[in-house]
């Protein structure tokens, strides 16, 4: 199968690494955003900065679908984590996504799910994220890596903003774009992956830790994505 990666940062520091050292054949402008598309290795890949939150991530995938036609989706960058076993550094890949912030449960819906799609979670495939850590193994063994549901909403989860109503769902790290990416990547039937490093611990000490592992972290992230494009086949 010839393989078309799409890869989605929300920032510039998530992409940066991977930019730097693709074969870009090709740039494409759409919703303010811009698309580059060539090489990683020998993978097909189209690496794209799209922008902070759901809005923003679930339009890249639209985009990622129509114009490019992806054959899969993989959403990289940092994440705070949600369990007191993950630590700064360690890599979060995503079972399943769903989001914490939407609430439908006067009409019978549960906490998370979105009304009218017959489900709470969008599953991540399952072939991205084993390739995704036999990656990781190879290039970093000493890495923490945890499989497990990630959360997202429209809310940094840090400083006055408490993380205690999250944990009924479970979920192993908390951001603001990999559900959307999910959903979007599930409406279009496309398999995705979210990987995500650890920045902080999405509490009070996130002012402290986040900027000083924020650069770090997506840095690290990026370059097991593009470690993994070179070693997919």
């Amino acid at each position: 199968m010839a393989y078309k990666i799409g890869i989605i940062g929300a920032m510039d520091v998530e992409v940066a690494t991977l930019k730097k050292d693709m074969t870009i054949e090709r740039t494409l402008s759409r919703a303010s955003m811009d698309f580059f598309e060539g090489k990683i290795g020998s993978t097909n890949v189209v690496v794209v900065k799209s922008g902070i939150a759901k809005v923003n991530a679930g339009i890249c995938v639209q985009i990622l679908a129509d114009e490019f036609h992806v054959t899969h989706i993989i959403n990289t960058g940092v994440a705070g984590s949600m369990d007191a076993k993950i630590n700064i550094g360690d890599i979060v890949l995503s079972t399943d996504a769903c989001y914490h912030d939407v609430d439908a449960t006067i009409f019978g819906y549960k906490k998370g799910e979105v009304p009218q799609m017959g489900r709470l979670e969008f599953v991540a495939d399952e072939w991205l994220r084993n390739k995704a850590k036999e990656a990781i193994q190879a290039a970093d063994p000493e890495l923490g890596i945890f499989e497990g549901r990630v959360i997202s909403g429209d809310q940094f989860i840090g400083g006055d903003v408490s993380k205690k109503p999250l944990e009924q769902f479970g979920a192993l790290c908390t951001e603001m774009e990999g559900a959307a990416i999910a959903q979007a990547s599930y409406l279009n039937n496309i398999p995705f992956v979210i990987i995500r490093a650890i920045s902080d611990k999405a509490d009070g000490s996130a002012e402290v830790e986040y900027p000083v592992f924020e650069a770090k972290a997506a840095k690290d992230c990026a370059k097991l994505v593009e470690y993994m494009m070179e070693h997919l086949d």
